[in-house]
């Protein structure tokens, strides 16, 4: 067993997260090999001298991440994530001194083809709680950019959107997602979609491999843009490895932090065997961190735009999730390869996003409203998502529940045998509404439909607890043998 001296600042910094990242970076750089097993949370909180539920925590994360192997009855192993990339794991940021000087309704949409009557319970994946919005503030800010701005405000700005916007994305996604970046790799747009289409012009009519279950608005964007979208496998890390050399294309689409719609995090040696991929072939991964504020175990997951050291990683971010669908603000982070580009095949568009509600936006992160909104929402979504993981437990071993700590839905496999649309048409012929992840699945995907299994997905973001507890009493009833 490895023994760990990990030295404890008294610094500030949450005692966790210390132990966190000194495991983290003793894994990456190979002190730690792959297969090692670590201490007991007891035998190293004892060695430390801090409480036990403060390692649990770090391993936790630790394990979320995909830095450590949880094992039933033998304890914590380190992952192997050496040997799988190309690049430095110098925690000096390269690029550091640079950053010193979708929408929630169409990612959960109704599918296509589902009952439009009307229902006692919609576990709906587009719900979102608009009434702890913060509308008195966002309603002073925009009196205050209408008067603080000369007229100004009101002529089309550029093309990649306002600076100040800019500068304060660029410094949230540093703090929040460990992103580097310059302002003249941010793009603003109006919506994940326009964006889509913007990155389909700049990458030209390549084919783009996606998982064989995805955010299907996504594929039907690129689709329409003339690429050909490509299924590729997915296991319970995500998108296979291996899956876009298989498949011949030189760009893939993935939603590492929180997999729409299986809940997947996907861990750091899948997210490093990927970018190798890239590396190596000269391709793109288009990362969407659609929901990335919202989990509530450990902190949130770096995303994989914070390991390119290769410029491979094309991250899409949004608004809409995060704040509320109407606030049609996402935004593109390009790597440099792609700057000309994009200036020549698209430099001369206007930015799509009004320079008013730019700077509301601006005006809104600058002042700490956003961060307060986000610690305010997360607590009430977490608060639902446990209410739904506890209803669920009547179920005992017939459901199998995944996606969980994180996102605003859940995911449900069924162990009894049933069909999807035996449970779709069961649960709403008892006044609930649930959808099925079929919905979600491309054409194209190679896996036999009779070893497909049974999976329907529960949204929690639209409904108040008491009706999260009727809404699951509903199903068991109409469930149950």
């Amino acid at each position: 067993m490895y023994q760990l001296t990990i030295p404890i600042a008294e610094d500030g910094t949450p005692l966790y997260a210390q132990i966190y990242e000194y495991i983290k970076g003793q894994i990456r750089g190979g002190q730690i090999p792959a297969y090692t097993r670590l201490p007991s949370t007891r035998r190293l909180s004892a060695d430390l001298g801090v409480s036990r539920s403060t390692v649990q925590l770090a391993y936790d994360q630790l394990c979320d991440e995909g830095y450590l192997d949880a094992e039933p009855c033998r304890g914590y192993f380190a992952a192997r994530v050496e040997g799988l990339s190309l690049f430095s794991w110098n925690e000096e940021k390269e690029g550091g001194d640079r950053a010193a000087k979708e929408s929630a309704g169409e990612r959960g949409q109704t599918p296509e083809g589902a009952a439009a009557d009307s229902v006692c319970w919609d576990f709906s994946l587009s719900g979102a709680d608009l009434t702890h919005f913060p509308f008195n503030t966002w309603r002073r800010l925009a009196r205050e950019v209408f008067s603080d701005e000369t007229g100004d405000i009101l002529r089309k700005g550029t093309a990649q959107g306002e600076e100040r916007l800019r500068q304060v994305i660029r410094e949230y996604l540093r703090q929040s997602r460990g992103v580097s970046c310059d302002l003249d790799q941010i793009v603003i747009g109006a919506g994940n979609e326009y964006l889509l289409m913007l990155l389909s012009q700049i990458l030209g009519g390549v084919p783009i491999a996606m998982e064989e279950v995805t955010y299907c608005q996504a594929a039907r964007v690129l689709a329409a843009m003339g690429h050909e979208v490509v299924s590729v496998p997915m296991d319970g890390q995500g998108m296979c490895a291996g899956g876009p050399e298989r498949a011949g294309v030189r760009a893939a689409y993935l939603m590492p932090s929180h997999q729409f719609p299986t809940g997947i995090v996907m861990p750091v040696a899948r997210r490093l065997e990927l970018l190798s991929w890239a590396a190596d072939a000269g391709g793109y991964l288009i990362e969407d961190d659609y929901d990335s504020e919202f989990r509530y175990r450990g902190r949130p997951i770096p995303a994989m735009k914070s390991l390119d050291r290769e410029e491979r990683v094309i991250y899409l971010g949004t608004f809409s999730r995060a704040i509320a669908p109407a606030i049609r603000i996402s935004y593109l982070v390009l790597p440099r390869e792609l700057l000309a580009r994009y200036r020549q095949v698209c430099g001369f568009y206007a930015c799509t996003v009004p320079r008013a509600d730019q700077m509301i936006l601006a005006r809104f992160m600058e002042g700490g409203y956003f961060e307060r909104h986000m610690n305010r929402m997360r607590a009430i979504y977490k608060s639902r998502h446990d209410c739904l993981v506890q209803s669920l437990a009547v179920f005992g071993d017939a459901l199998k529940v995944s996606g969980e700590n994180a996102g605003v839905h859940l995911s449900l496999q069924d162990r009894r045998g049933r069909s999807e649309e035996e449970l779709v048409h069961r649960a709403l012929s008892a006044g609930v509404r649930v959808y099925g992840i079929s919905a979600y699945r491309l054409p194209g995907g190679k896996e036999a439909a009779a070893s497909r299994k049974s999976t329907v997905l529960l949204g929690f973001a639209g409904l108040a607890e008491e009706d999260i507890r009727d809404g699951v009493q509903r199903l068991y009833e109409a469930w149950r043998p």
